[in-house]
């Protein structure tokens, strides 16, 4: 496993002043008492919402990145479910909200299936998703370039689906990527591990919401 304040390699240092914090899938379905509840989704809430604060305060980038299920455009291990009539994160219902201790407003689900950001402030938007990773069939990477990032700090919901498939895709996008460690459901030591061989780096929520910095640079008009 590599810590954050452990590599010594300049070309996966995170660069907390050109970051923005991916926050993927935390929505009322996944948490306790959802419809489809992932264990420890409910656990690491209070050390994101954390890191959803620092961010907020600093005025760095944030995405929240959302599923919605409506029609046939569903992961294939899932549309069996889906079309027999399971309630999972579809759009309008209370269950595909951000989950509310994150202080996100209600979705607009027709901008989102559209494709489009949903601001929150100039500096927090959402994003919907249509499969695992933030980056597959969205305008994610756009938005991140815009801004001038070259960190992703990832959090959220079920490290074996979205986070790890994220965190393959900013990988080959030549992003740095750095888990939140104790911000992520179903992660583990061994995933960490697996993680650093391809350059990525973990730390814990209190070392990041001390090091997150303002942006260095302004976005890209």
């Amino acid at each position: 496993m590599t810590h954050w304040r452990q590599n010594s390699d300049p070309f996966l240092a995170p660069d907390l002043g050109r970051s923005a914090l991916l926050v993927l899938d935390m929505q009322v379905d996944f948490v306790d008492g959802g419809t489809a509840p992932i264990p420890g989704t409910s656990a690491v809430l209070p050390a994101i919402a954390r890191l959803v604060d620092a961010y907020r305060e600093s005025m760095a980038p944030i995405v929240h990145v959302v599923r919605l299920y409506e029609g046939d455009d569903v992961d294939l291990c899932r549309r069996r479910v889906i079309a027999a009539g399971l309630d999972l994160a579809r759009p309008g219902t209370a269950g595909s909200q951000v989950a509310p201790e994150l202080g996100v407003p209600v979705l607009d689900p027709g901008s989102l299936l559209a494709g489009d950001l949903q601001a929150v402030s100039p500096t927090e938007h959402i994003l919907f998703k249509p499969r695992w990773s933030a980056f597959y069939r969205t305008c994610l990477d756009d938005h991140l370039r815009r801004w001038r990032v070259d960190t992703v700090v990832i959090a959220g919901c079920n490290y074996p689906n979205c986070p790890r498939a994220t965190i393959v895709d900013a990988g080959e996008r030549d992003y740095k990527v750095l888990a939140a460690a104790d911000a992520i459901s179903g992660v583990d030591d061994r995933h960490l591990e697996e993680a650093g061989r391809i350059g990525v780096l973990h730390a814990d929520t209190d070392e990041i919401v001390e090091a997150v910095q303002p942006p260095e640079l302004e976005v890209i008009s």
